[in-house]
């Protein structure tokens, strides 16, 4: 009588992947976190991008809509693909096809146009002296992480649609990263993926432990103080509006 066959087994996980894919995001994380709240709680001067426009205005009129408005379809399209289970897509009638060519054609133009408004800011704030003489040391390096992890996430994307072997995301990054958040981390999933991803993945990581020490705490700024705000109240130059008609200097009281 033969035995029965047993499952096949599977690689166990590195120490290595370990680190990578269960340590530093949740490290990175916490410091994201417990950093904003340091933040405002010890600089609430220093809560602001430091703005420079009455430096110069003709490049960031052109610069700063294109960055912004193209990271904002940027970070929706993180948020659909990557907390947005395929199933849900598939039992909503989205096919993956349709779904992968939408996100592949609003991806790469958000992208583009994000890198073409960094552009022009980053040669605004290197040609123009003032705006040049308040970039700090980290104003650097967080545009050093900015721009490489949205070159690392465009170029993946891009390269591996023109090569024609494209990454289905959803059944390996997607997974992990939701998995993070149910406190079963799976860094099986994320060894899996192209290097290009796991690239894009930990510089993304690297920003985010940034973020808090950065002018990008802005994007949590609402002023919602300006709703409930008090008029301000100017004091009229017109006679009419006083008691009395002012007496002029050269009049005898």
């Amino acid at each position: 009588m033969s035995a029965p066959m047993s499952a096949p087994a599977t690689d166990p996980v590195s120490a290595f992947d370990l680190l990578l894919w269960v340590a530093v995001p949740y490290a990175a994380f916490a410091v994201f976190v417990v950093g904003h709240l340091w933040r405002y709680r010890y600089d609430k001067f220093g809560w602001t991008t430091r703005s420079s426009q009455l430096y110069e205005n003709r490049l960031l009129r052109l610069g700063s809509p294109l960055f912004h408005y193209g990271i904002l379809l940027v970070v929706l399209g993180h948020v659909g693909g990557l907390l947005i289970p395929e199933s849900w897509t598939e039992a909503v009638g989205i096919s993956e096809f349709a779904y992968h060519t939408v996100a592949v054609g609003l991806g790469t133009v958000a992208g583009a146009a994000t890198l073409t408004g960094a552009a022009i800011l980053i040669y605004r704030r290197r040609t123009v002296g003032p705006v040049f003489s308040a970039t700090t040391r980290n104003d650097k390096i967080m545009y050093v992480l900015l721009i490489g992890t949205l070159v690392l996430g465009l170029g993946t994307t891009v390269l591996g649609n023109l090569t024609d072997h494209p990454h289905d995301y959803r059944q390996t990054v997607s997974p992990w990263f939701r998995s993070l958040f149910y406190l079963r981390p799976d860094p099986a999933l994320m060894s899996a993926a192209p290097i290009g991803f796991r690239l894009h993945a930990l510089a993304a990581l690297a920003l985010f432990a940034f973020w808090p020490f950065s002018r990008l705490v802005h994007v949590f700024s609402l002023p919602l103080g300006y709703l409930a705000r008090p008029y301000i109240v100017y004091r009229a130059r017109t006679d009419q509006l006083g008691s009395r008609a002012v007496r002029r200097g050269w009049q005898r009281p």
